[in-house]
């Protein structure tokens, strides 16, 4: 798709455009973002792409879910360029509603989801996955999508959103896209542009740490003992560690000894910049090295 892109500020524009679609009995792609898009934003509007006839972009940096001291003045915000990579990846409308079109005025309601939440990225950063529930119900509503997609980068908030879809009773299919990486194996992020050149050197070292627990947990080793063994070399490497943790994929629940299936999650911090990543166990065979 090449030229121009509409794009639409509220809720009346948006539900206009798709009562035009679903009239013609098109089907309904949502990609929720928060800008600064990068190429691991763009394989999920190409997904999206595969599943439906129209793909909606929206764009909203959500205040709810950044806690007091995090950087929601300062995340990188390029709505123009965001505009110009949509447009080559063939998106059909985007949707960036200014703050009263998401939280009007007296806005009080929040979503709250229970167990998948109260750690790993839940307890480090608290409230963060109700501002995000909130926000994802809002969006949901506002576009009734017939599927939205999202990245198995933040693989706690991917559940998180599968199950308020579920609880809700919200007729809406969520699809979980894979994450897009450095050639040295970082995972993309939009705040990966917070890391000086020597922590973007030292900054693959959680992929390949993480790879590295999922591939002893493969061969036998317990969860504990391969978890710990990865906090023990990301702190032999200078980053501060949130957590390493071996949980269940689908429920995030605890794991201990040896697994067959499980899911090998990570936060840590390297110099004022949070990453997360995760990999599933087993290895996908393209990963094995």
């Amino acid at each position: 798709m090449t030229g121009a892109i509409t794009t639409v500020r509220t809720v009346k524009d948006l539900r206009a455009h798709l009562a035009t679609w679903r009239k013609s009995g098109e089907t309904v792609a949502l990609v929720p973002t928060m800008g600064a898009l990068h190429e691991g934003h763009l394989s999920l509007v190409a997904l999206a792409g595969t599943k439906a006839d129209r793909v909606v972009v929206s764009i909203f940096v959500n205040p709810i879910q950044f806690g007091p001291r995090e950087d929601f003045k300062t995340y990188p915000r390029d709505e123009a360029g965001d505009l110009v990579k949509l447009i080559k990846a063939g998106t059909h409308l985007v949707y960036a509603p200014d703050m009263a079109g998401i939280y009007p005025k007296g806005f009080t309601t929040h979503v709250r989801v229970g167990d998948l939440t109260e750690d790993l990225c839940g307890s480090a950063r608290p409230n963060h996955f109700e501002g995000v529930a909130t926000v994802v119900t809002k969006l949901l509503l506002q576009c009734a999508p017939d599927l939205a997609v999202f990245g198995e980068k933040d693989y706690q908030q991917l559940l998180v959103i599968k199950r308020l879809v579920r609880d809700l009773d919200l007729q809406v299919e969520i699809v979980g896209g894979e994450i897009v990486r450095e050639g040295d194996g970082l995972a993309l992020s939009s705040r990966n542009g917070y890391l000086s050149p020597a922590e973007r050197k030292v900054a693959p070292l959680l992929y390949h740490t993480i790879h590295e627990v999922a591939a002893a947990l493969a061969q036998g080793a317990g969860a504990d003992t391969a978890s710990e063994a990865g906090r023990f070399k990301l702190e032999a490497a200078g980053f501060r560690v949130d957590y390493v943790a071996v949980r269940d994929p689908e429920t995030l629940a605890r794991l201990s000894g040896p697994v067959k299936q499980a899911r090998v999650l990570a936060a840590v911090h390297l110099g004022k910049t949070r990453l997360i990543d995760n990999v599933p166990v087993p290895l996908p065979a393209s990963t094995n090295r």
